[in-house]
């Protein structure tokens, strides 16, 4: 039985309603039809030289990274053998000439596979956004550019949440749970495609017998869903997600935020800071160490001062106003010392 994300009826979907329903229950969630309205996605449904007429009246000449991978690679962006280097050529050149590169390609069954992502429509498409409004994450968000031939991008996750709009094409979402990640076998964290770790077990065709174990285990454990042109995913961060692009051109808009921020400190800044400050200490110590953050951090049995009047929970009392500000302080001024 393929399992699939929660779906709902997107259009003209609340922000309010958003922050309530989809945001704090940290589930990925489909809103069919959420951007079908957009002048992009209208562009998108007619022929690729429609879109990207659509996109021109926004260029300003900025210049991207594109991937390009040799046709035999099918569009599958990854690993050589080995994990030395990798499957596919990186190329700066104008949006505009990627774009161009990606049309043409179309009439060629021997072209090369053409990847443009993660390009920050402020910078490249000035006016996209206005043009194309999304209220969900709220004011400062900005949304960012993904366009291609057919594609197979590998299994990672974002440490951001992340709505994902698709303006042409379809995709195919396949997610795994944060949880799972001590079975998806994962790359190195420093040595990467595009920044984000993959699971090399989830990203993997045909691997052999024997080849991840524990991923067996998990397998069936995936959520499934395709989009089409118009539809959004709400992907939680900390969520893994392999994507293909299913089309002969496709195009995608999404929008990276951290909904629950409370200042400019990310969480997998903190995570770096304890792998170099824990990971490798005696087991016992280790699990010291664990018991303390589920007490003061994770707060499995609740709030560590519950047992105390609000008034005295000093630090430990709310982040807003003030105890953020001075936990900060007292964080900068002990790496000061180091």
């Amino acid at each position: 039985m393929t399992l699939s994300p929660k779906e709902i009826a997107g259009r003209d979907f609340p922000r309010e309603r958003f922050q309530e329903e989809i945001l704090a229950g940290c589930e990925p969630v489909v809103l069919r039809g959420l951007v079908a309205d957009w002048p992009a996605v209208q562009a998108g449904q007619g022929s690729p030289a429609r879109l990207k007429d659509y996109l021109s009246a926004f260029d300003v000449g900025a210049r991207v990274e594109a991937y390009l991978g040799d046709p035999a690679i099918a569009g599958k962006y990854y690993y050589r053998p080995g994990l030395d280097g990798f499957n596919f050529e990186r190329r700066m050149m104008k949006l505009l000439d990627a774009l161009q590169l990606i049309v043409q390609s179309l009439q060629r069954a021997d072209a090369p596979s053409i990847y443009v992502g993660s390009v920050p429509a402020a910078d490249a498409l000035p006016g996209f956004a206005a043009g194309n409004p999304m209220p969900l994450p709220g004011p400062g968000v900005s949304p960012r550019i993904w366009l291609g031939t057919r594609s197979n991008v590998s299994c990672h996750h974002d440490t951001f949440d992340n709505l994902a709009c698709v303006i042409a094409g379809r995709r195919r979402f396949t997610l795994f749970a944060p949880q799972l990640i001590g079975k998806l076998y994962v790359g190195p964290i420093d040595n990467t495609m595009a920044g984000a770790p993959v699971s090399l077990a989830a990203s993997a065709d045909g691997p052999r017998e024997g080849e991840f174990p524990l991923f067996e285990q998990i397998r069936a454990q995936a959520l499934r869903v395709e989009l089409e042109a118009g539809d959004a995913l709400y992907l939680p961060k900390l969520w893994w997600h392999k994507v293909e692009s299913m089309a002969p051109l496709n195009g995608l808009v999404n929008y990276w935020w951290d909904a629950f921020s409370a200042g400019p400190d990310a969480p997998y800044t903190s995570m770096l800071l304890a792998m170099i400050a824990i990971a490798e200490r005696p087991l016992a110590e280790r699990q010291a160490w664990k018991a303390f953050f589920d007490h003061y951090v994770f707060r499995t049995q609740g709030h560590p001062l519950a047992h105390l009047p609000q008034e005295q929970h000093g630090l430990l009392g709310p982040l807003k106003p003030e105890n953020y500000a001075r936990i900060r302080a007292r964080v900068m001024h002990m790496l000061r010392l180091v």
